[in-house]
């Protein structure tokens, strides 16, 4: 099904931060799949422990205890502070575990009609859901009726909130990104996620973090919310976890802890044995490697690079950067910058129409991201 309008280039090997096509040209790729191959494409040590793995066991069900799926559980909960984990296959799935949870939650407390509070321009799944999660009209176009249940306010915008708080009595739990990334990589103010943690510990709501594009030292720390010294309630992930390898994990803590019980949620092929080798060997690498504190560094030297090369250029409307996450926002739609970068043999994306992504592998050397800057530059100016 013609579900997305495909470049035309088709990718038949990739190593670290380059892809190569079928005819044998090479492309640097400053996407990362979406964020997904943070370590690179066709990482040695991913790729070992993915084939000693497969050789050994793929699958066998949740109906039974799985070694590596417990490992990579407690490891996940020792990095994040949170309790326990449910595994799924994508970051829609972990986010549908988490608005499961929102709902036992409710009904835990005898709330009829409970009400998931989302962000305007944020982005959640494509399940009927996570659609009706996301704020952003546009995609949910043609699939009504929606699930009840949702209800949007603008993002950084404590007051709105607060605002809403007043009116709506059945409000149960905040789910929101801690960088919106498919809408063009907005950054909250300092304070937000520390202020959304106060509001919902003040009216018992659940505090609901979709980390799927932030998370695994995108932003520079291994959960982007760290960086406010904050524990969330429920924090969703996914991409980065298995560079290429499909995982999604949803996090409970606190209140959340055992709302989904025996029965109540499962996956067949969440948590797989192949799938959680992967996640683990990730984990093992980042950790190991310090790739949050690279993540960091890079995107800051990156970032400090486009102001500085496009601080004269007219059309260029704001430059926003958390660790390796960029967006640099134009006066006017820019979606064919995608398809220029193409020609010069460079991976890009457009996010929200008129704001240039870019999501480059954590294991990007200086000198591959001195080249990024220099050929998205060069295509801004000539604009």
């Amino acid at each position: 099904m013609p579900t997305y309008a495909s470049m035309p280039v088709r990718f038949v090997k990739g190593e670290g931060s380059w892809l190569w096509d079928e005819k044998g040209n090479k492309y640097l790729d400053a996407l990362s799949g979406i964020a997904v191959c943070g370590l690179g494409h066709a990482n040695p040590e991913v790729a070992a422990a993915i084939g000693e793995q497969a050789n050994t066991l793929m699958h066998t069900s949740n109906l039974y205890y799985i070694d590596k799926q417990e490992k990579l559980a407690d490891k996940l909960c020792q990095l994040t502070g949170m309790n326990d984990v449910f595994f799924s296959n994508s970051g829609a799935e972990a986010n549908e575990a988490a608005i499961k949870i929102a709902r036992k939650f409710a009904h835990n407390k005898s709330i009829q009609n409970p009400v998931i509070v989302t962000m305007t321009n944020s982005f959640h799944g494509r399940t009927l859901a996570t659609l009706t999660a996301t704020g952003n009209p546009a995609v949910k176009e043609g699939f009504s009726p929606l699930p009840e249940g949702f209800c949007h306010i603008p993002y950084n915008d404590i007051n709105a909130l607060k605002e809403l708080a007043t009116q709506q009595p059945n409000i149960v739990a905040i789910l929101v990104e801690p960088v919106q990334g498919e809408s063009g990589i907005h950054i909250p103010s300092e304070h937000y996620l520390n202020e959304l943690r106060s509001l919902c510990d003040e009216h018992d709501w659940l505090l609901m973090l979709d980390e799927i594009q932030t998370g695994v030292c995108r932003t520079g720390s291994f959960l982007s919310s760290q960086q406010n010294g904050i524990t969330a309630d429920v924090v969703t992930m996914a991409k980065g976890l298995g560079n290429g390898v499909p995982i999604g994990a949803c996090l409970s803590s606190g209140k959340a802890t055992g709302l989904l019980t025996a029965g109540s949620h499962g996956s067949t092929f969440g948590g797989n044995p192949l799938a959680c080798a992967a996640a683990l060997k990730v984990i093992e690498i980042v950790d190991r490697d310090q790739l949050a504190t690279r993540a960091k560094q890079l995107g800051e030297k990156m970032g400090t690079a486009f102001k500085q090369k496009l601080s004269n250029c007219k059309h260029v409307i704001d430059i926003r950067q958390k660790g390796l996450m960029i967006g640099i926002e134009l006066s006017s739609p820019c979606a064919e910058l995608v398809s220029q970068a193409l020609e010069k043999n460079l991976l890009i994306n457009v996010a929200g129409g008129n704001t240039v992504r870019l999501l480059p592998p954590l294991t990007m050397s200086d000198d591959e991201a001195a080249t990024v800057v220099e050929l998205v530059c060069d295509l801004i100016i000539a604009y």
